[in-house]
């Protein structure tokens, strides 16, 4: 039997809430803390059967916890709730850990985790990728930066919503996986709106397309997933542009600071702000198509 933790977990988004939920059922004591409070109040009532509870402010829901686990917005929204006024790490008692799986800069991660070690706190910064549905299957692809021993503390909290955890390496190592992780998938769905229009402008039968690449050298996640979707134009779903473009940022960042070129990120980068532009912030990543005309034949 998992040894129950009193484990806090602030932040109840579209990956975060799922997340919490497999923690509980896995049977840790969970103390959730969201923003909107009503949205974590809701997330303990379809909880109920479990032990769990809601609390009013961050340094609450923290101050007993033996593991906090941040899913917030962006670097911003994440240095308010662990370093600014009334923050997580501040209210966090000796020994305990702190895993943040929220896609931010290295930089910020290490921050947090000199502040951490400075209170005499383990801290991980453990980004995942998989999306909502990965999210929700407890499926997930998680990829961590820090010490062993918080690495070993962890290991067997994330087990309940992962398939696979790795860790990279030292504080920031798993934002900066994350980020190459982001590189990918940008340029794969580059060559696969091309693909997808070219195909269609060439008047062919997308479903025999798909299966005739879809187990060859082309094939991908993203080809298996959304080939078929980008084709109809379907794209309310996933993982938001808003959200990619903020990770590409992040990416690219990086990468100028250290003085390493991204070209191909830098340009799928801008074809992703005109779908933005456009309107298609929210919409799934594959709405990059968006960028290309259909051509009829």
């Amino acid at each position: 039997m998992t040894e129950q933790l009193a484990i806090a977990f602030l932040g109840l988004g579209v990956m975060g809430a799922p997340m919490a939920g497999h923690l509980a059922r896995a049977g840790h004591r969970v103390v959730v803390w969201n923003r909107t409070a009503s949205r974590a109040q809701a997330w303990a009532e379809r909880h109920a059967d479990a032990d769990v509870a809601t609390a009013p402010s961050v340094q609450e829901a923290v101050q007993n916890a033996d593991v906090v686990l941040t899913c917030v917005g962006n670097d911003a929204d994440l240095v308010e709730v662990v370093l600014g006024a009334g923050g997580a790490l501040a209210a966090m008692r000796p020994g305990a850990l702190f895993v943040d799986h929220t896609t931010v800069s290295p930089a910020t991660a290490q921050r947090i985790a000199s502040e951490a070690e400075g209170r005499g706190l383990l801290a991980l910064d453990a980004p995942v990728s998989g999306g909502q549905a990965g999210a929700e299957n407890g499926k997930l692809s998680i990829m961590c930066g820090g010490t062993a021993e918080a690495m070993e503390r962890a290991e067997t909290v994330l087990q309940a919503y992962a398939a696979r955890i790795v860790h990279i390496g030292d504080a920031g190592a798993g934002q900066s996986a994350k980020a190459a992780n982001q590189i990918c998938i940008a340029g794969t769905l580059a060559g696969l709106s091309e693909a997808v229009r070219f195909a269609q402008g060439q008047g062919l039968a997308m479903d025999k397309v798909l299966q005739a690449i879809g187990g060859g050298a082309a094939q991908s996640w993203q080809m298996e997933n959304r080939w078929t979707t980008m084709a109809a134009g379907e794209f309310d779903f996933g993982f938001a542009i808003d959200w990619m473009r903020k990770d590409l940022a992040i990416a690219l960042a990086t990468a100028n600071a250290a003085g390493q070129p991204l070209p191909v990120t830098a340009l799928v980068d801008q074809l992703y702000a005109g779908v933005q532009a456009a309107g298609g912030g929210r919409q799934d990543t594959s709405a990059l198509v968006r960028h290309l005309p259909e051509v009829a034949r």
